[in-house]
């Protein structure tokens, strides 16, 4: 079945601030079909200047506590990049991409629906190597 991909309106670059980016990502996230037990928490990181961009990286921080472990085992994190053309007029609204710390496949979250699993691959990855060792 094909899944509708829900997305945001990006602010323009004219109207960019690294706090409004941050919010603007969690209102992507609160798009996403995850449930609700998990738990994350998002945050700046840094501002790269590029000859022909200027980006702005976040991580959004997952993992699901219980009473039992309220501090997950493992979490999972995403990287966003948000990107804004220096030769785009700055009306233009910015672009978005997004990783998993266990991938290097970039992706556009118009293009792209979100999967829970891939949160549950990267915890259960982790515990399985952290148990082996």
């Amino acid at each position: 079945t094909k899944h509708l991909i829900k997305n945001v309106l990006w602010t323009t670059a004219k109207n960019f601030t690294v706090e409004r980016g941050r919010q603007q990502i969690e209102e992507l996230i609160s798009t996403w079909d995850i449930h609700e037990s998990w738990l994350h928490h998002s945050e700046f990181l840094e501002e790269e200047e590029l000859k022909d961009s200027k980006r702005y990286h976040y991580r959004a921080c997952w993992g699901i506590p219980t009473r039992r472990r309220p501090i997950p085992q493992a979490t999972a994190n995403v990287y966003f990049v948000i990107v804004i053309s220096k030769f785009k007029p700055d009306t233009t609204p910015v672009e978005v991409f997004y990783r998993l710390e266990s991938s290097r496949l970039i992706r556009r979250p118009e293009q792209c629906q979100f999967r829970e699993k891939w949160l549950k691959d990267i915890i259960e990855n982790k515990i399985a190597c952290t148990e082996r060792l």
